[in-house]
This record gives C-alpha cells, structure tokens and sequence, in this order.
C-alpha cells in the first residue's frame, strides 16, 4: 500500500485534535448554546488545527504552485535566449551534416495547430534519426569557433540557478561544455585521424539529439502560451532548408 504524504498525515492529526477538543467540550460542558468564557476557549482551541491547516498546508501549496510556475517561466526566457544567441545556428549546422536530413526535417516540421500527441511522436521519431551526423574536420573547427565565440554566454547560462531545475536543459548544457572543452583540447582538428574524428563525431550526436528535444519541447510551450512568438521561431526553423522569416500571406 502506497505510503501517506507528510501533508495527508499532519491533516489527518489536525484534524484529529480538533475533533478531540470539540468532543471534550461537548462531553463535560454540553452544548447547550450557551456563550461564556470555557464555551469562548475550547471552541477557540477547537478551530485552532483547523487555522493551522489552512494555512501551513493549502495557502503554502498555493503560494509554491505559483513559485514553480514563475521559475517555469523564466526557465522558458532563458531557454529561447540560448536558441536565439546559439542553439539555432549550432543545430543548423548538424542538421546539414545529417547522412539523410530529409526525414528529420520533415518530422520536424512544425505547425502552430500541433498537438501534445503530435509533439510526443515527433520526439520519439526525432530520437531515432538524430544519431547520423557525420561532421567533418572542417565542421568541427566551425564548432569549436562557435563555442569560443559563445563561450562567455555559456558560462552565464550555466550559472543561472533556474535551469538546475530542468533535467532536458542540464543535461544539454553538460553534453555541450563536454563537446566544447573535446574541441578546445586539440590545436590542430583538420590533422587529427579517422578514430578521434569518429570519437568526436559521438560527441556531436548525444548534442544533436538533446538539441532536437529541447527545440521540439521549447516550440510546444511557445505553442501553449505564446502563438505569436512561435510562429517567428517556425519561420526562423533550423530544419528548413532556408529561413522564411518574411511573412508572405
């Protein structure tokens, strides 16, 4: 049998006492309506459980539903921040060095009328096709000057306290400084042989598929609480083949 919660267990004593109390009062004292200072104390005593859950239980929870949320939100800011200063270009480019882009990019084909079951098929399916890239020592030069260019962006990021919370976004921000510091260990990539640029190309690929399920979660909460801000990151896609950020219709 599934265990009690600390808060159904104080509710259950809370409200024990308070039934005690009034039973005390009936039992020695009646309950006749009379009004005097014993009848004023026990019926004081009596709602005092009853305050106390109302107020460490239902407005605390309300008061942390509302923090959670907030936190939420400003995970989201940070979250579009990143894709706007970096994720985009970055998934761009591995995008493009995918054996076989065509079935990605049109699993990821997005529209503002998805729904939650859309969005869940596409990330299983996008699990499956996000393993293939293949860069080249060029590619990952291109790579690594990206992160040196956004290397100070990062580092903010990763202090920022708000994203601690959110397993996707950790993880991808780990899976990226691991692939950054690779890269930033060798001087000369272009010399490097086909073993380290395979073993690279790992690296790449666990970065590949935590991009393509941050974006995909980051468009269904833009699509959840703010359409018009979608409709921007779709035309902006880094599964297209080119940006189509003029509205034409």
């Amino acid at each position: 049998m599934k265990k009690f919660s600390w808060e159904a267990r104080l509710a259950c004593l809370l409200i024990a006492i308070s039934i005690c109390v009034y039973t005390i009062k009936f039992l020695f004292f009646g309950d006749n309506g009379e009004s005097n200072t014993m009848s004023y104390i026990f019926n004081s005593l009596g709602f005092l459980p009853i305050n106390i859950l109302i107020v460490t239980l239902i407005i605390n929870r309300l008061l942390t539903m509302r923090a959670k949320r907030e936190q939420r939100e400003k995970t989201r800011m940070v979250i579009g921040l990143f894709f706007t200063e970096m994720g985009d270009t970055l998934l761009r480019k591995m995008v493009q060095w995918d054996t076989a882009p065509e079935t990605l990019r049109e699993t990821m084909l997005v529209t503002n009328t998805w729904t939650k079951e859309q969005y869940k098929a596409a990330k299983e399916q996008a699990a499956k096709l996000c393993t293939r890239t293949v860069p080249s020592a060029d590619d990952l030069t291109e790579v690594r000057d990206l992160f040196i260019k956004n290397h100070d962006f990062l580092l903010r990021l990763i202090e920022n306290p708000v994203l601690l919370e959110h397993n996707t976004v950790s993880k991808l921000m780990q899976d990226l400084f691991h692939l950054g510091e690779e890269l930033a260990s060798r001087k000369d990539i272009r010399s490097l042989p086909v073993s380290d640029l395979a073993h690279l190309s790992g690296d790449v690929n666990r970065v590949y598929c935590q991009l393509t399920t941050a974006w995909l979660e980051h468009m269904e909460y833009l699509s959840k609480n703010y359409p018009y801000l979608l409709s921007l990151s779709l035309r902006k896609s880094p599964f297209l083949l080119e940006d189509r950020v003029i509205v034409t219709q």
